[in-house]
């Protein structure tokens, strides 16, 4: 019954593999490798928290390869769908009135102010779609086409023409992007707009903070707008885990997925200064780490592995019934 509950921990700081095969330069090349790592993450993360509004888009909108759609997809809205839509705006718009009303206790007087928001900014929304109905009837135009090239596998196995059909989503992007500008100035625009309503009472000293719009769930459920969120603390778990040597196969084979995942997103990688090999040698270099339980050598798995081998011993020396 004690190697049940111990097998769960013999796995999340390394099975195997016994310090004593290594010698002392392998053991402290490993320590260096893994604290590199650890900080590295904790860097990325730290800066990320920092910056607060950091966004993944970007970076899923540019993947490429034979798993770009998928990345893309991640991507919150990616095509405007819910932002070039009048009747889910205004349903979103009205939940953030709702729940900035909770928030405020809005009197009456900026139930209706509020009120008289949302219908304004529902009439700067008609006229943005008014103003981009060529480029957004374009851009509808362009999805179709790219599509029909989907059913030529021929166009996917030649390189030459799967950069044209790169450089064609590129374009039919670029037709999109102005009016989905505008749209997100309308939705930072009427964020603000309802907490100045509801901030008005209060004097500067003693306002609250203001209530965060965000953003609806996407068809794909983990998306940008979950992700941007859970990036920069999984960062920061990473690395410290990394640093400190704790659940040191666990945090490593974590970080090794994410690592590939990003190495994949960009595949095949370019060469020069945006190259993404880097992200595959750290991703083999944390396959190392959860391979070796490298958190045994000066770091706080090194402790588990003492409970675990005193559990063990006990059981040994128990007499048998």
């Amino acid at each position: 019954m004690r190697n049940i509950f111990l097998a769960p921990l013999r796995l999340a700081i390394g099975w195997g593999l016994s310090p004593r095969l290594l010698g002392l330069i392998g053991i402290t090349m490993l320590v260096l490798l893994r604290i590199s790592i650890g900080w590295h993450f904790h860097s990325e993360g730290a800066a990320k928290y920092r910056q607060g509004d950091w966004d993944a888009a970007p970076f899923f909108s540019n993947a490429k390869g034979p798993l770009a759609d998928h990345f893309r997809s991640k991507v919150w809205d990616y095509q405007g769908k819910f932002r070039r839509d009048a009747s889910l705006t205004q349903w979103w718009f009205g939940q953030f009135v709702d729940e900035a009303a909770y928030y405020y206790s809005f009197t009456d007087q900026q139930k209706q102010a509020a009120a008289d928001a949302l219908t304004h900014a529902m009439e700067n929304h008609e006229l943005i779609l008014d103003d981009y109905a060529d480029d957004l009837e374009e851009y509808e135009l362009g999805l179709k086409r790219l599509e029909s090239y989907k059913d030529k596998p021929e166009r996917s196995g030649v390189e030459s023409l799967s950069e044209q059909v790169e450089t064609v989503r590129k374009e039919n992007d670029a037709k999109l992007k102005p009016a989905l500008r505008e749209f997100d100035q309308l939705w930072s625009s009427f964020e603000a707009q309802i907490n100045g309503i509801g901030l008005q009472p209060y004097q500067p000293h003693e306002r609250p903070a203001p209530v965060p719009m965000g953003k609806p769930l996407g068809d794909e459920g983990m998306d940008t707008s979950v992700i941007n969120k859970i990036v920069p603390y999984f960062d920061l778990t990473i690395g410290w885990c990394l640093i400190l040597g704790f659940f040191t196969p666990v945090a490593a084979l974590a970080a090794a997925f994410f690592l590939g995942s990003v190495f994949m997103s960009q595949y095949p990688p370019a060469t020069g200064p945006t190259s993404s090999y880097y992200q595959l040698v750290e991703c083999m270099a944390c396959l190392v780490l959860a391979g070796t339980g490298a958190g045994r050598f000066a770091g706080l798995d090194f402790f588990l592995q003492l409970i675990i081998r005193r559990s063990e011993a006990k059981g040994d020396k128990k007499p048998a019934a």
